[in-house]
């Protein structure tokens, strides 16, 4: 049995397959996940688990060389906006399309990972990057 880090068998799995240039998409409630997209469903209850709780033990664990990031972020939701700036590593950059277009990006990544978050358009596709 582990004693820490990620517990949940599916999403250590999908993090431990990972490669460079792979995208994971670490999203809200409500984003739709693509057919023949792996959805790691994390959510139980409204905002349970947190988004920022997720997307802090998902960095610590891989390799990220860009984030892309919903438009609408910055004015629907710039607290939440702040707070994932705050998250990401500071060295990468990050790249901001419409929403529409951050679903349609989705429908190539590894899997979404999907947490009980209600804030609205804080979804994130992570780019991989090499560990060396």
């Amino acid at each position: 049995m582990l004693k820490g880090g990620i517990l949940n068998a599916q999403l250590a799995h999908v993090l431990a397959d990972l490669g460079h240039k792979d995208t994971l998409v670490v999203s809200d409630a409500g984003l739709p996940v693509p057919d023949g997209v792996e959805k790691v469903d994390l959510a139980w209850k409204p905002n349970e688990p947190k988004y920022l709780d997720v997307l802090k033990e998902i960095l610590s664990s891989i390799v990220v060389e860009k984030a892309i990031l919903a438009k609408e972020l910055k004015t629907v939701s710039p607290d939440m906006h702040q707070k994932i700036l705050e998250v990401l590593p500071k060295d990468i950059p990050i790249e901001y399309v419409d929403h529409v277009d951050l679903k349609e990006k989705s429908k190539s990544s590894r899997a979404i990972v999907r947490t009980g978050e209600f804030t609205p358009y804080p979804s994130v596709i992570l780019v991989c990057a090499c560990a060396y």
